[in-house]
């Protein structure tokens, strides 16, 4: 297989910029600044570090000058350099730094273009005779209404239920209804915790899932490569759909599209003020949930003890692994497996590592799993399962269940592949640059679910 000349020629131009990069700091150091720039970046990262973890985990005065230490180091550091005569050094590191990095992603996006014959393999199926579509007309600010999704169903031959925003309806009741009534395909236009539900009743019963993007973040729809700005563009697999197999999650026996998350943030889902001021919420229960000496929950990935963490999220099918945490996209969601990232961060040093490198600090681990045990010292321990708060009896566990849903989807759509992450990537970047390819860069189709890649 031949390498595209472009990507080979970018790889070749990172690798020389990295390198001159590198060249360029020696020398700064060792015949200019020495050790007065090497002791002023590094007291930047480790008071931007403490400034940030006493912002989090600290209230009052300590809070606040956190928030003043972690913005004015990095401020400081550009003053000081630009009055001693560091900045042309700095200017032509960050350009040279810049230029390398940018190169090589380009690289390696250019990779992601599958090949003709690697193109995503899909079920054709004859139109669903009697689709049935759940609405929340409260998801997403109101996206069912705003995008006239009741109409625009109802006009190809669906029948919509609305559920009541200030009722407490039970949703797989009445998907179950839908379905012994002769429903032949079940869909949602809601948050992520009502598609799993209808998701576990669609897969029960061997039902096509349709996923309009209606929810506020629609993280599930995103990974299906669904049009996130338009969920009408969703009812097209209703006339022109292709079906594939995607896996499903589960958490104490309960069904789950993307993550069901342990710890600190499944403590701070559970106040009820959460909905209303997310970010004044968590600030507010952070410093509580954070500086603990022991580990409210343990963890067992496949039967290996983790470090204990402060926050554990577990994900049908991976997350991309990248040089930020949160890499925020799941390449594929057939691959059988869970995806398992625990992070436990103890003190300023810690924080500025982990400010620093992202995934790659040792704060963080991150792992695949079959299967994950989580246990505390309570009876029951809280969990946000697709950011539902709820309190599981423990140990709960955590399982796949690998290509348990027929999900439709429209045959055209503006799928975009999530880009390959930098930081586990330079073996392949240095690689292409030396003109090898590596056969590992294009992952094939499972065969056994007919996913998508």
């Amino acid at each position: 297989m031949s390498v595209d000349r472009r990507c080979r020629t970018l790889a070749q131009i990172a690798v020389v910029c990295l390198l001159a990069t590198g060249a360029a700091l020696v020398v700064t150091v060792i015949f200019y600044h020495g050790l007065i720039m090497v002791a002023a970046v590094l007291s930047t990262v480790l008071l931007t570090g403490v400034g940030a973890w006493w912002f989090i985990a600290r209230r009052g005065v300590l809070r606040w000058l956190g928030a003043a230490v972690a913005a004015a180091a990095p401020a400081v550091l550009i003053v000081l350099s630009a009055v001693a005569g560091f900045w042309l050094d700095g200017v032509a590191v960050a350009v040279l730094g810049g230029a390398g990095l940018l190169c090589a992603r380009a690289a390696v996006r250019g990779l992601d273009r599958p090949p003709e014959f690697a193109r995503p393999r899909y079920r054709r199926t004859a139109r669903p005779r009697r689709p049935v579509l759940i609405m929340n007309p409260a998801s997403g600010g109101g996206k069912v209404g705003e995008f006239g999704l009741v109409d625009k169903a109802e006009a190809l031959g669906a029948r919509v239920l609305l559920l009541d925003p200030d009722a407490d309806q039970d949703v797989a009741a009445m998907t179950r209804r839908a379905v012994a009534e002769g429903a032949d395909l079940l869909g949602v236009a809601g948050g992520d915790g009502t598609q799993a539900l209808v998701a576990a009743v669609a897969a029960e019963h061997g039902l096509p899932f349709l996923v309009l993007s209606a929810g506020t973040r629609n993280h599930f729809a995103m990974d299906l490569g669904l049009d996130r700005d338009d969920p009408a563009a969703g009812l097209d697999a209703l006339r022109d759909g292709v079906e594939l197999r995607v896996d499903l999650g589960s958490v104490a026996g309960r069904p789950f599209v993307n993550t069901a998350s342990f710890g600190a943030y499944a403590e701070v889902v559970q106040n009820p003020r959460y909905r209303d001021s997310k970010a004044g919420t968590t600030l507010d229960s952070l410093p509580d949930l954070l500086p603990a000496d022991e580990a409210a929950i343990t963890v067992d990935a496949d039967g290996d003890r983790l470090p204990p963490p402060q926050v554990l999220l577990v994900s049908n099918n991976p997350y991309l692994e990248s040089g930020t945490l949160g890499g925020g996209r799941r390449p594929r969601l057939d691959r059988g497996v869970l995806g398992v990232v625990a992070v436990r961060v103890e003190g300023a040093l810690s924080a500025a590592q982990t400010a620093l490198l992202g995934a790659g600090s040792a704060a963080v681990t991150m792992r695949d799993a079959r299967e994950v045990r989580v246990d505390g010292a309570e009876a029951t321990i809280p969990v946000a399962v697709d950011g539902e708060a709820l309190s599981l009896e423990t140990p709960v566990i955590c399982t796949i269940r690998p290509g348990a849903l027929r999900v439709r989807v429209p045959r055209n759509r503006p799928r975009t592949a999530p880009h390959r992450p930098l930081r586990t990537e330079w073996r392949t970047v240095l690689g292409l640059a030396l003109g090898r390819f590596g056969t590992d860069l294009h992952a094939g189709t499972n065969p056994h679910t007919g996913g998508e890649q």
